[in-house]
């Protein structure tokens, strides 16, 4: 996230607890415990805010899906646990280009990341079922700077359903 945002490197990263809590160790304050958290103060550190969205209705939006990628994405190890997350980002993508609508967040960050070890062992017919999920999928690891060290996830177009000539 770091060098996505533009920040040198340096700062110092941990985890505690049995839960493996992300932990960032500063030089000059107390350390900062919680993805959200760190995730939040290094985009204001970039001075890159529009990242948590414009308007109170927007930055509720990317909070919203920051708490559900901690919480589901996070949280969740079963595959019905991984379908459910899939099935709720599916219907939600249906009419969006991102998870706040139609800007780019840090919620589409932050959820790429939590999602690419699950998209990259979908199944063709998997990837098919969660259309919506796919295609934002495959726009944010092209987005400029997002996927950096992560491999490319595939999705196969098949020409039929194409209308590109």
């Amino acid at each position: 996230l770091e060098r996505l945002l533009g920040l040198p490197g340096g700062n110092k990263y941990g985890v505690q607890g049995e839960r493996k809590v992300p932990v960032l160790q500063s030089n000059n304050g107390p350390g900062l415990s919680g993805l959200m958290t760190i995730a939040a103060h290094l985009v204001r550190q970039a001075r890159k805010e529009q990242l948590l969205g414009s308007s109170a209705e927007e930055k509720a939006v990317v909070q919203q899906w920051l708490e559900y990628r901690v919480t589901r994405v996070n949280g969740g190890s079963s595959k019905e646990d991984t379908r459910t997350v899939l099935k709720d980002l599916n219907m939600h993508l249906e009419d969006k280009v991102y998870l706040a609508g139609n800007i780019f967040t840090l919620a589409d960050i932050l959820m790429y990341y939590g999602l690419h070890h699950i998209m990259v062992d979908l199944t063709v017919q998997e990837k098919e079922k969660y259309l919506n999920v796919s295609r934002w999928f495959n726009h944010i690891q092209h987005y400029p700077g997002v996927r950096q060290h992560l491999s490319n996830v595939v999705f196969i177009k098949n020409r039929l359903y194409t209308n590109a000539h």
